[in-house]
């Protein structure tokens, strides 16, 4: 699970932005209502989705891709060489593209919690850090400050959980993240941490590689047709089979995570679909099936895996190309599951709802006067009753994250036939 995630200098990311999946102490009666929107750990009540609201370019995506890229440097950041210039912008305004960006993690593994950090430029790693409470107190694994001097016995510092670290050290270059050496180094925590980041951070709804798609429908195959089913699918079958010709590498681009169903299902697997007025003829599932169809079909997949093992999912514009009744029968999934995690940033109105998400699992981005992105909650706004209406009052501008359009006759006829 996570607890809490900060970033700062990122793309349109300036100062630093939290998103905090930390229930706040509501008491009201919605709330009370909303109970299974939230799980305990330890003596925390944490969220189990958020949503992030906010205009066209306010840095909704920024977050997102964000997040994605830091985590992209978990997972491959031992492969890159001293050529490498990391594939991310800091803000291009006031002289921070010569600052640090930096990310931070609070989250909770096989029932331990962490801390993980890291900053950098486009060059370099510049800090990085693992802190975690095996036994309620923090305790430091390692630190590290490229900027304390020449030599690694320098740059870090290390607790006692890492057997024979500076030997890690010694091979972990500046374009390099310690904790992804030390666990290509078989290191037993380093490699704890980084199967948290590659197996439980599902960074988007087709995962981080496509050969995943072949195992996920053949184990979840009854309960992904039992979910279609629910959600008014007359699909009743789905056989796949991996094609044996020769092709190309099906990873998807990390920091982009542009990898689109079809670059993972077209020329690698095939995908058959039965329907109920017929089951005996078979359907080509990319040419025969609505595109729709096809992105719930995907996050049903990844979604099962996430729910049945307690992941957490990252998601942009959950809602394109879906009904809002799927999108709100997917967030009752998650309200229905234990401990999985949904991270979501949309445009569909709809679930402005305080019966339906808590104040704070609502978030704004709102683009200030100096072009960078601000993030914030419905909690932050004390004086918002749950009695309120949060949709009209969100269309209505009160939480500064909506476009200013100003469409009247006279600017429109001025657009099309000029002055």
């Amino acid at each position: 699970m996570v607890l809490e995630i900060r970033i700062s200098n990122f793309f349109s990311i300036k100062d630093e932005v939290v998103l905090d999946f930390r229930a706040a102490n509501l008491k009201s009666a919605n709330a009370r209502e909303l109970s299974d929107n939230i799980f305990s750990f330890d003596k925390l009540e944490v969220l189990k989705t958020i949503a992030i609201y906010g205009a066209n370019a306010s840095g909704k995506s920024n977050i997102i891709k964000a997040i994605r890229f830091c985590h992209a440097m978990v997972f491959r950041s031992h492969l890159h060489n001293l050529d490498t210039v990391f594939n991310f912008r800091p803000f291009r305004f006031d002289g921070y593209e010569n600052k640090p960006s930096s990310y931070f993690i609070r989250f909770v593994h096989q029932g331990i919690e962490y801390e993980y950090a890291f900053s950098l430029n486009r060059q370099q790693i510049i800090t990085e850090s693992l802190h975690y409470y095996p036994r309620g107190r923090i305790t430091r694994v390692f630190t590290r400050d490229e900027r304390l001097g020449k030599s690694k016995k320098d740059k870090y510092t290390f607790g006692e959980q890492i057997k024979r670290p500076m030997d890690v050290a010694e091979n972990t270059s500046e374009k390099t993240l310690f904790i992804s050496r030390a666990s290509q180094m078989d290191r037993e925590l380093a490699k704890e941490i980084f199967y948290y980041f590659h197996q439980m951070f599902i960074l988007q709804h087709i995962g981080y590689a496509g050969a995943n798609i072949e195992s996920l429908i053949n184990d979840n195959k009854k309960l992904l047709i039992e979910a279609l089913k629910i959600a008014d699918s007359d699909i009743v079958d789905v056989k796949i089979k991996a094609l044996k010709r020769p092709v190309k590498n099906i990873n998807a681009n990390l920091d982009t995570m542009t990898l689109s169903v079809e670059d993972v299902v077209e020329n690698h697997f095939q995908i058959r679909t039965y329907h109920k007025a017929n089951p005996q003829a078979a359907f080509d599932f990319l040419t025969e099936e609505s595109q729709g169809t096809i992105k719930f079909f995907f996050i049903m997949l990844t979604m099962l895996d996430v729910l049945k093992n307690n992941k957490v999912l990252l998601l942009d514009e959950m809602e394109a190309s879906l009904h809002p009744k799927i999108v709100d029968y997917i967030l009752n999934l998650f309200r229905t599951g234990k401990q999985a995690q949904l991270i979501f940033t949309t445009h569909n109105t709809h679930f402005l709802d305080l019966k339906k998400l808590r104040k704070d699992q609502v978030f704004f981005t709102n683009k200030r006067a100096d072009g960078s992105t601000d993030l914030y909650s419905v909690y932050d706004y004390s004086d918002f009753r749950d009695t309120m209406d949060l949709e009209k009052a969100y269309m209505q501008g009160r939480f500064d994250a909506v476009p200013i359009v100003n469409d009247t006759a006279e600017k429109l006829k001025k657009l099309i036939h000029g002055s």
